[in-house]
This record gives C-alpha cells, structure tokens and sequence, in this order.
C-alpha cells in the first residue's frame, strides 16, 4: 500500500521516491490545517498571541488537536491489520500526531516527536509481540538508509 496526502509537496516526494504510479491519493494524510494561521510563523502568531500554542489550541477557522488526532486515528485503524508494509507521504506536523497515536498517546504529544523534512520514519509492532506498536525508526536521513524494509511496519 503507498498512500500520498494530496498536498503538492507530499506528491512531488513521492513521485521522486518512485512510487508515483502506485500511489493513492488520500485527503486523511494531508497536514494540519491551519486555517487562519495560514502561511505565517509561528514566531509571527505569538507576536499577536504570545501564548498560542498549536499543540493545544490548533488553529483558528482551522483544525483543532482533536479534528487532527481523529483524522490519525482513522488512518492507523486502515494501517493496523494490514499484511506487508505500507509507505505513507505525508508532512511533518500531521507525522507527530500519527507517530502519537499510533503508539497509543494524546495527539498534543506529537510535539515531543522532532521531524525534519524529507526524513523517514518506520512505525511498526515489537519483534516479539505483533499487538504492540513502535517506532522502529525514526526522523532518518534517506541518504543514510539506502533503503528501508520490513514485512510488517509503516514507513513515513
């Protein structure tokens, strides 16, 4: 399974990693919505609210934590009895709150989870125990990897 949020960047990744042909378009993996906070730093937000804190407040006329965490719940619901890999393009943001939930946390605790552009991650279930979930690998440098392979794990 290949599965591609529908956001440009997220397209042009995978088209580049090679999986543009096999790729599913799937609106679930698309970042944060930002709504009015479209577009600007966060630097320049608290300017204006010197407490905001996405983690916690989301965004207005935009996804709260909730919307966000629910959105990621329903794409590890699809991804869990899956058989064999699943390669995921998607963006950083939305990334931290799947990696959260995936392995059963608050959505807001995505932001103890750094991701770079362009990294790879794997998240994936214990060798020993198929019922729990890890994080195999996380916020890699694909020049450094070469490749990544599992039979049962979801790569970001």
């Amino acid at each position: 399974m290949v599965l591609t949020s529908p956001r440009l960047r997220a397209r042009q990744t995978c088209e580049l990693a090679g999986f543009d042909g096999r790729a599913k378009v799937d609106p679930e993996l698309a970042e944060w919505d930002y709504g009015a906070y479209e577009g600007m730093r966060s630097e320049d937000i608290r300017l204006e609210h010197p407490d905001w804190d996405i983690w916690r407040d989301g965004c207005p006329d935009g996804e709260t934590v909730a919307d966000v965490s629910a959105r990621a719940d329903r794409v590890v619901a699809r991804l869990r009895p899956l058989v064999g890999a699943a390669v995921l393009f998607s963006h950083g943001q939305f990334g931290r709150v799947l990696a959260a939930r995936w392995l059963g946390l608050e959505a807001s605790d995505g932001k103890r989870f750094a991701l770079d552009p362009a990294s790879i991650s794997t998240l994936g279930f214990e060798e020993d125990d198929a019922a729990r979930p890890v994080i195999s690998l996380w916020n890699a440098s694909p020049a450094a990897l070469g490749g990544v392979r599992s039979s049962r794990s979801v790569t970001c």
